[in-house]
């Protein structure tokens, strides 16, 4: 495989998709390629996709591949929009057994924060930078001069005495019909509390609600500078990629 060359994963609880990525861009370098995600999700069902995607590409070589759950030194330790017989698994060891290839799987916001710090809306930044992906929940990446510190899970952290992202994901926004007024609000009272227990130097604000950040994001006051994700429906393979090529 080229050395410039990588492969990225994303699994969902509706859709795998992956592609080659050219690791000095940051962008995919072929179209990426979308199967349903199996029902039920189990390890051994999803991992079979994730082998059919490669084979698509006629990939032979490492990858990364993102997961939406707690990933630790390859454990799964959570299980969101997926079969709850992950938790426990061993990632790793079970990709790398069923599809043939070096894997590594990692969470999914993590992923996504790596490629913004590295090529997207905080590309060159240095300080601290929390990136949000606000969708069904909230997932988090906190990024330290370029370093990830892994599994953050920042929209657990209590909200008007409920988990967070119950009150300020997107989906919250959805079921309640709130207006983008009395949404950005919610948003600035859990941005407000993040800010006091990390005092980050910026923050990437991604998911599919980022395409309308002209609607909203003028609305949230926080003292941390806020700008919308760049990479989108891409950060997840990109930052898969990436960190799996980068691993000793």
């Amino acid at each position: 495989m080229s050395k410039h060359l990588g492969f990225g994963v994303d699994i969902g609880g509706s859709g795998i998709k992956g592609a080659p990525v050219d690791l000095h861009k940051g962008e995919l370098a072929e179209e990426r390629f979308r199967v349903p995600t199996p029902q039920p999700s189990t390890p051994e069902a999803v991992a079979e996709v994730v082998r059919e995607v490669l084979d698509h590409f006629k990939w032979d070589g490492e990858f990364g591949c993102t997961f939406p759950a707690v990933i630790q030194h390859g454990i799964v330790r959570t299980a969101a929009n997926v079969d709850d017989a992950w938790i426990g698994a061993d990632g790793h060891k079970l990709l790398e057994r069923v599809t043939g290839r070096r894997a590594l799987l990692v969470n999914d916001a993590d992923a996504a924060g790596v490629a913004e710090v590295r090529f997207g809306a905080a590309h060159k930044h240095r300080g601290v930078v929390l990136v949000c992906t606000i969708g069904t929940g909230i997932g988090s990446a906190l990024v330290v001069h370029g370093k990830l510190v892994p599994n953050t899970e920042l929209g657990h952290l209590e909200l008007d005495g409920h988990d967070a992202e119950s009150r300020a994901a997107d989906s919250a926004r959805e079921r309640e019909e709130l207006s983008w007024e009395a949404w950005a609000e919610r948003l600035t009272r859990y941005f407000r509390h993040v800010e006091d227990l990390f005092w980050p130097d910026l923050i990437v604000l991604g998911g599919g609600v980022s395409k309308k950040a002209d609607r909203w994001l003028p609305l949230v006051r926080t003292r941390t500078e806020i700008v919308p994700a760049k990479l989108r429906n891409s950060a997840g393979i990109v930052g898969a990629a990436v960190l799996a090529a980068e691993r000793d």
